[in-house]
């Protein structure tokens, strides 16, 4: 099989993926072998290049939100067989999907969208995993009575598929942030009642008649907005963050004795933890879509797997111009 892989961390500067042939790898217990015909990019992809390097000459392979076939299934495996095409985010301890096959655990798996091509499909696992484990599993909003919410970074991955699931699942008012026109027009186009600016999202949603919010939940650049989420956030109101905090101070949520939820779509496969939920949740989002109720948020697709689409791919990632998700097409 064919991969991009590296062997040292190293920065977008020094991008150093290059392809590499490996023997193709052998399901067994509940592992799938997966023909990868597409991959979704995420801020996970850069941030591991960045810090981690191969160990004993093994190559670090990146990518964790695919689209593909089934060829090959473990002794264990009972969920799909030889053909099934599907979708799924993986295992950040194991190889990504910055490759031709890629063994995955079939209970983190679902039948892909039969109204989508894999490009399509592959940009919904990883946020669309991020944003219901947040708002559905960690805050229980189903069948909530809280009246708003407010979601950091509306036009990105994880924000999109958060706007789309509130508006399919509650019936809370949705503000979003979102600075460029582009942005605004993305994030209202998928269903958001408000959009506010990143910068002064507080002083706007005041003029909305809003004194407070619920709920927030930031996508991106939470220490930029600490401050701020403590100012609109309501009394026993609740913050959920999905990017790193380091040193950012949590004392200021005190005085309103608000809750503080960390998401980490990963952490249920590296601690084997409800695995199987992942399945489900994706069953459930391929549901919506097939009904017409979600839409993709592929926004950039680039075709081939190579060394140059993904260095492509991670700058905008890195420098935050992609609006929804950047996909690339085996």
């Amino acid at each position: 099989m064919n991969v991009l892989g590296y062997t040292q961390a190293h920065t977008l500067e020094a991008f150093n993926l290059r392809l590499m042939n490996l023997p193709d790898p052998t399901p067994t217990g509940r592992d799938l072998l997966i023909e990868v015909r597409a991959i979704g990019l995420n801020p996970i992809d850069y941030k591991i290049r960045s810090r981690r390097s191969g160990s004993d000459g093994k190559p670090v392979i990146l990518g964790w939100d695919a689209a593909g076939i089934v060829r090959a299934c473990g002794n264990d495996a009972v969920h799909f067989k030889v053909g099934d095409e599907v979708f799924y985010s993986g295992d950040l301890n194991r190889p990504g999907c910055y490759a031709t096959r890629q063994l995955v655990d079939e209970r983190l798996v679902a039948l892909k969208p039969n109204t989508l091509s894999f490009a399509d499909a592959a940009a919904f696992p990883l946020t669309s995993l991020t944003a219901y484990e947040m708002l559905f599993e960690k805050i229980g909003l189903i069948g909530s009575d809280r009246r708003t919410v407010l979601i950091i970074g509306g036009a990105g991955g994880v924000g999109s598929q958060a706007i789309q699931l509130l508006k399919l699942k509650t019936s809370m008012t949705i503000i979003a942030t979102a600075s460029r026109s582009e942005s605004r027009q993305w994030v209202a186009g998928l269903g958001a009642d408000h959009v506010v600016s990143h910068q002064n999202f507080v002083s706007e949603i005041r003029a909305l008649g809003i004194q407070f919010v619920d709920f927030v939940f930031s996508t991106t650049h939470s220490g930029q907005h600490w401050s701020n989420m403590a100012e609109i956030v309501a009394p026993f109101g609740e913050i959920g963050l999905i990017d790193d905090a380091d040193g950012l101070d949590i004392s200021i949520f005190k005085r309103k004795a608000v809750s503080l939820h960390w998401e980490l779509m990963f952490t249920k496969s590296m601690f084997d933890y409800r695995m199987e939920s992942q399945g489900r949740i994706l069953t459930e989002v391929k549901d919506f879509v097939e009904g017409g109720k979600m839409r993709t948020t592929a926004n950039k697709v680039l075709h081939g797997l190579t060394v140059e689409n993904l260095r492509v791919g991670h700058t905008m990632l890195e420098q935050h111009t992609s609006i929804g998700k950047v996909v690339v097409q085996l």
